[in-house]
């Protein structure tokens, strides 16, 4: 009796579980990049090695016209491209991370550099006289410019080429949310790897301390810059003169003056791309040093008395 009723148990049994249904995983497709892949790190290389970074070194050869036509697709951007196609939208992220990873390093180029004495126990760290750790580059803005190849100059220079990048964003017709956030994620990882190694900022919690207040100067960077686009070429001077030149009184009015220039040019030849060529990051920066010629000519107002200058009336004097 008792194996009959352990039989018709089995049974009993082995039909519920057929009817339960079998729970199947699922990859989310839409996941976002919110992190980075951890990577290992020489924190105290050896002698004759030089401090990696994630941007490599710039070369004097590269040319310095307007956008480079016809710059060859990365291998993961025409992939991605290609899976666009079939996928739709569920592809996009993917696609705007490779492609602002590479317009990421062309803004980190234009100031960028190095120091030769980071991770060598033995070697002194040459210092600006604010404190600032005090490297060796090229390039217009250390050199023609007079800029001190420090980590603050790096980040205003790279910000102020990713606010054009960010500003032609705003005209993809599906949005710009993710092409703005994964430039925006780049630019915050490879700044917390350069202070690891080039500043030897080992402690977690000091590199979250700058890292919150480079996302505060990004954050009005974007909000000063835009006033001077609209309101005119003095307001974005002052927009540039308080973030790149730190507010200095001793400031080059005429290099301030090809920023300005280069900056509006910028904005002009990244509107008139296509959002194809933008999104497959087929284009190159050139230098500010070709607004020298425009910059020297004399404006037509400097003839005008003031009060026929355009704009708002002085103000009438009491008596």
């Amino acid at each position: 009796m008792a194996s009959k009723t352990c039989a018709s148990c089995l049974r009993t049994l082995h039909r519920q579980s057929q009817s339960i249904p079998q729970r199947t995983s699922s990859l989310n497709a839409s996941r976002a990049f919110t992190a980075t892949t951890r990577s290992h790190l020489d924190l105290n290389p050896g002698p004759n090695v030089t401090p990696r970074t994630s941007i490599p070194p710039v070369d004097p050869a590269r040319a310095e016209g307007g956008p480079k036509i016809g710059t060859p697709m990365p291998a993961s951007i025409r992939a991605a491209a290609g899976l666009k196609k079939v996928a739709g939208k569920a592809t996009e992220t993917y696609t705007a991370y490779g492609s602002t990873e590479v317009l990421y390093k062309e803004c980190a180029l234009q100031a960028d550099y190095s120091i030769p004495q980071a991770g060598k126990d033995d070697a002194e760290m040459p210092k600006t006289e604010s404190g600032e750790d005090l490297g060796v580059g090229e390039g217009w803005w250390l050199k023609e410019l007079g800029l001190q190849p420090t980590f603050s100059t790096w980040s205003q220079v790279t910000m102020l080429h990713m606010y054009l990048i960010a500003a032609r964003f705003r005209c993809l017709p599906h949005g710009s949310q993710t092409w703005q956030q994964h430039l925006l994620d780049h630019f915050f990882y490879d700044a917390e790897n350069r202070m690891m190694v080039n500043h030897n900022m080992h402690a977690r919690g000091t590199r979250n301390k700058y890292l919150k207040d480079l996302f505060i100067q990004w954050r009005g960077l974007l909000a000063a810059y835009d006033e001077g686009v609209v309101k005119g070429d003095a307001v974005l001077a002052a927009a540039i003169w308080r973030n790149v030149f730190k507010a200095t009184e001793d400031v080059d009015i005429k290099g301030l003056a090809q920023i300005v220039s280069y900056m509006r040019r910028a904005l002009k030849g990244l509107d008139s791309i296509s959002d194809e060529r933008l999104m497959s990051a087929g284009l190159q920066f050139g230098s500010p040093k070709d607004e020298a010629s425009v910059v020297a000519l004399k404006s037509k107002m400097m003839d005008l008395p003031f009060e026929k200058a355009p704009g708002k009336p002085l103000p009438a004097e009491k008596a």
